[in-house]
């Protein structure tokens, strides 16, 4: 019988995977339908950093993509915050992103908030949490139930830290700590950076600059996202060394 991975293995394996941002007031129906553009999708992302943030609407997405089988990456609404990773996996997501990571503190933060013990230190609880109902835990009444609960979820969530500066990219193998599966490449931050150094060696050009990042995440063992926002561009970031894509929907 094949095994399906899930989308952490994909991840972790270097397999391609492309998600598909969605509005942050997208209907289960709007959904559907982005989701419905291409086959090539393996998840859907919802952003707060620069979206309203709006907790009842971002519930309801995540629970309309759970009754869909599909999961869910949510940026976070700042740097800073960290310490509600927890609260927001608790609604339904199944992949955090921190944006503008810079520090190791701020990698750490991350990983203790994300994932329960003995890994992190999240707090235990969520009604919608994903796959609490499909695996008829809502309401655990073991501490078997707990730490089966536990366990699977620290082998299926998915962390991400932006990098969007010459320094968090050069810190890439600092801030890869156990846990991180993925940075993500922040383009327009990053261009802002690389205008202040333009004598810097990762100013020349993209292309540098992406590669510099590839290798940096290869020898970490983690992988790297690109926004390509358009599909068109997928084979350009995917010949470049990238695995994981992030694109607006095809129109």
């Amino acid at each position: 019988m094949i095994q399906h991975l899930n989308l952490k293995q994909r991840i972790q394996e270097g397999e391609v995977t492309i998600g598909v941002s969605v509005p942050w007031d997208a209907s289960r129906s709007l959904i559907e339908d982005i989701w419905s553009r291409d086959d090539a999708y393996h998840f859907i992302a919802v952003d707060s950093q620069h979206s309203p943030l709006v907790e009842s609407q971002l519930a309801s997405i995540f629970v309309a993509a759970q009754e869909l089988a599909i999961p869910v990456h949510f940026r976070i609404l700042h740097t800073n915050m960290t310490y509600r990773i927890g609260n927001w996996l608790d609604l339904g997501a199944s992949s955090i992103e921190v944006p503008q990571t810079e520090t190791e503190t701020t990698a750490q933060e991350a990983v203790d908030y994300f994932y329960y013990p003995q890994i992190g230190r999240r707090s235990w609880g969520g009604a919608t949490r994903v796959g609490i109902e499909s695996r008829h835990l809502k309401f655990p009444t073991t501490d078997g139930d707990r730490i089966d609960y536990a366990n699977w979820w620290n082998s299926y969530g998915v962390l991400m830290l932006q990098v969007e500066s010459i320094g968090a990219i050069e810190n890439i193998p600092n801030l890869a700590k156990s846990g991180i599966d993925c940075v993500s490449w922040g383009p327009n931050d990053l261009a802002f950076d690389r205008e202040a150094n333009p004598d810097h060696p990762l100013s020349e050009s993209d292309e540098v600059c992406v590669e510099y990042a590839v290798n940096a995440c290869n020898q970490a063992g983690i992988r790297l996202m690109i926004r390509n926002n358009d599909h068109s561009q997928r084979e350009k970031y995917i010949e470049m060394g990238a695995t994981v894509l992030l694109e607006n929907p095809r129109n």
